[in-house]
């Protein structure tokens, strides 16, 4: 009489030989996709060398450029404003051009930009930097940005003036135009100086807001 085994055991056997196949199938295609890369980085080496060269040199002189585009910037120049206005001194780069749309008795109001200037009345325009002395109470014109939306608003004192507390504005400063703008108090007036353009935060933190100053 034959006897068959009906235990449900696994045979031992059988469990070595799929595992074997199971390796023998991954090794293939390792030594596959191993092959199939050489084959490729042999017929295509030029090429790829050459792609990670032209890749180099084209990272080497965009940084080239932003170093020479930073460097053209130096020596700063320098405004002072007439004293009724608090005598305000702004530094700002050498290849920055000002303009000043001041009228006698009225407002400080300045205008600075890379090369040229806009025409400051287009509405579309954009400006690297903006400078008004208002004559206007602190409190009164602050009150428009403390419940505007899209702004955030926190204290702020200029590095050389810090006995001064005005405001920071930062994001939709004005009608479709993002950036951050500085409100200070001087005497009875108030101090605004403001970027309407993200691209040029570096040089409002780094140059304008650092070296900025006036007669409290």
């Amino acid at each position: 009489m034959i006897n068959h085994n009906q235990d449900g055991a696994v045979n031992p056997l059988l469990v070595s030989l799929i595992t074997a196949v199971v390796l023998l199938l991954g090794t293939l295609g390792f030594a596959f996709w191993a092959f199939a890369e050489r084959q490729d980085y042999k017929n295509n080496s030029d090429e790829k060398v050459a792609a990670a060269v032209a890749e180099a040199r084209a990272d080497e002189a965009t940084t080239k450029d932003r170093q020479y585009a930073e460097a053209a910037k130096l020596p700063n120049k320098t405004y002072t404003s007439p004293d009724e206005y608090g005598r305000v001194v702004v530094t700002y780069p050498k290849t920055w051009s000002l303009y000043n749309n001041t009228n006698p008795g009225e407002d400080l109001d300045l205008y600075f930009n890379p090369d040229v200037v806009a025409a400051i009345g287009g509405e579309s325009n954009t400006f690297a930097l903006r400078l008004q002395v208002l004559d206007q109470a602190y409190d009164e014109v602050v009150s428009n940005y403390e419940d505007a939306e899209g702004v955030s608003i926190e204290p702020y004192s200029l590095p050389k003036v810090p006995s001064v507390v005005g405001m920071r504005v930062t994001g939709q400063i004005e009608d479709e135009k993002q950036g951050v703008m500085v409100i200070l108090p001087v005497r009875d007036k108030t101090l605004q100086v403001f970027t309407e353009s993200d691209s040029f935060r570096g040089d409002f933190d780094n140059t304008i807001l650092t070296n900025l100053t006036f007669s409290p």
